[in-house]
């Protein structure tokens, strides 16, 4: 039986991705993983997208400028230089327990291994702080190494965590992902994709939800898929994954902290 911890799009907002570790006791005062991590019997998830703020403000709460200008070498640098600090903090502690540590690779992630199109928040500020053609910094080599070991998806039986959507053409980041409206909508218009992917339960992140964790359940009132993108509401999904039971799911539920 384990405890699956699931995370939602930390989008470089640290603070608040630790603070959930923290309450959710996976982390200890030293920044590494607690025994119920270290045993496996607690199972960490963060579903991807680790990096670029997604607003002017939280540009403001990671560097402390005001206002935060992309078309600003230095603003970029310093951008760059905090989230590689917050960075090297989560590899430590991934690394202190890889067996029940798991992180997704996200769309924004992908794009700073990557870097063949600009994204951007909806004010306007380009995510460049990672790409020197525009001004930003390379990703230091050995947190590049780190970030392409992150899979696009893990399956336990029918269980599935990924960072969109079931649909395989959801894992791969390219130009017809960015023009697709399916990634952002397919909860809403296609939640039926999960039954048609022969899943029991999904965990998705990519899209915020009003009111935080959106927790989908069928017409018999089970529960089908979560979509968590809800950090910015104090927010993880709890589950408990049991092999050894008929019915292997249960406690699933949105937990504030």
């Amino acid at each position: 039986m384990h405890k699956f911890i699931c995370i939602g799009d930390v989008h470089a907002d640290f603070p608040t991705m630790w603070e959930a570790l923290r309450a959710a006791s996976c982390i200890d005062a030293q920044g590494l993983a607690t025994p119920p991590v270290q045993s496996g019997a607690y199972q960490v998830i963060l579903i991807g997208d680790l990096v670029h703020p997604k607003s002017a403000q939280a540009y403001t709460r990671l560097t402390g400028l005001r206002p935060f200008d992309s078309g600003d070498q230095e603003h970029l640098l310093i951008a760059a230089r905090e989230q590689i600090k917050e960075l090297e903090k989560l590899c430590t502690y991934q690394r202190s327990a890889p067996h029940a540590i798991h992180i997704l690779l996200g769309n924004h992630d992908d794009n700073i291994l990557n870097p063949h199109l600009i994204l951007g928040t909806s004010g306007g500020i380009k995510h460049v702080e990672f790409d020197p053609r525009r001004g930003g910094v390379h990703l230091p080599a050995h947190l590049r190494e780190w970030m392409q070991t992150f899979p696009r998806d893990i399956r336990i039986g029918t269980l599935q965590f990924t960072h969109v959507s079931p649909l395989p053409g959801h894992q791969h980041y390219d130009d017809l992902f960015y023009s697709d409206r399916s990634p952002k909508r397919w909860f809403r218009d296609t939640p039926e994709y999960v039954d048609m992917a022969g899943l029991s339960f999904g965990v998705y992140g990519h899209t915020q939800v009003d009111d935080g964790i959106l927790i989908h359940r069928d017409e018999q009132d089970r529960p089908r898929f979560a979509v968590i993108d809800a950090l910015h509401t104090r927010q993880y999904l709890e589950l408990i994954h049991d092999e050894g039971q008929q019915s292997s799911l249960r406690g699933i539920q949105a937990v504030p902290f």
